[in-house]
């Protein structure tokens, strides 16, 4: 019923915004606004866009460590809860999977030291400034801690979050991937019942100590495990289709050399299909 928004363009990938995404300024503001102060809901809804901007820059970030790859992004699309970048395909090989998920964060530190040496200098050009913080410094530091909590968050080792597609690829480094992914997704279910349990209000949050009723934490708790099992089906459903031999091997180089073979190949007596690259057993999928 209702589409997507798209902003613009950032390195040449479409940026959307998703219709529920405004449910959040909302919420904001008529949270603060309640309270009977407009000017803080109106600089509480600044600080939540700036966020949400840092948020698109994080998935370019995926976006550029894939390009880097041979992997391009159809588009990124900011919901209430985050951003996505729709990779054309997943990496496959480790290293590439842990710099692509690694490159989002990596995004949000730079954005946070730069900030950091952006009030620095202000307060070495002029002394004091920082004793009566104004609403530019309080901007400033709420977009600092904002950098630096997208950071941890995204680095908690929950797939399909970027610290669980660390903790998959390393998975992956001894296993082949449908069991990689098994792990990992197990880990990240286990990380999405500690949310749910704290969203609940049943646990405390370990950050705060505080223990209340939290949709957010709840929300995130349900995406988490949900897209996990979504991930985890279709690492099956590819491995299926490359032991029923859907996925053929293609030599790139000179058949009769296969120091230059790159591709699949099926081993019947072991039922493994195993990728090449340049002469170079790179994994093997089990059927």
């Amino acid at each position: 019923m209702f589409s997507s928004f798209k902003l613009g363009k950032l390195v040449g990938i479409d940026l959307y915004v998703h219709p529920t995404f405004w449910l959040l300024p909302l919420f904001v503001f008529g949270a603060s606004a309640l309270a009977g102060d407009v000017s803080d809901a109106l600089f509480q809804v600044a600080v939540l866009l700036a966020v949400f901007g840092c948020v698109a820059l994080h998935e370019v970030g995926h976006a550029l460590a894939g390009r880097y790859y041979g992997i391009d992004t159809r588009d990124i699309t900011l919901y209430p809860i985050g951003g996505v970048a729709r990779l054309e395909r997943m990496p496959e090989r480790p290293l590439h999977e842990i710099v692509i998920a690694l490159a989002g964060p990596a995004v949000n530190v730079v954005i946070a030291l730069g900030l950091v040496a952006g009030i620095a200098a202000r307060e070495y050009l002029t002394p004091g400034s920082l004793a009566s913080p104004g609403a530019g410094e309080q901007f400033l530091g709420q977009l600092i801690l904002a950098n630096g909590l997208l950071v941890g968050f995204n680095l908690l080792p929950a797939f399909p979050m970027d610290g669980g597609r660390v903790l998959r690829a390393l998975f992956a480094l001894g296993l082949p991937r449908v069991e990689a992914t098994r792990l990992a997704v197990g880990v990240g279910a286990v990380a999405a019942v500690g949310f749910g349990l704290v969203g609940l209000g049943v646990v405390a949050n370990p950050l705060t100590g505080s223990q209340g009723f939290n949709p957010g934490l709840v929300l995130v708790a349900g995406v988490v495990y949900l897209l996990g099992q979504a991930e985890l089906a279709g690492v099956k459903a590819q491995a299926a289709r490359r032991a029923r031999g859907r996925y053929t091997a293609v030599p790139v180089g000179p058949a009769d050399d296969p120091d230059l073979f790159t591709g699949w190949r099926w081993d019947p007596s072991r039922r493994v299909w195993s990728q090449w690259q340049d002469g170079v057993l790179i994994r093997e999928v089990y059927g």
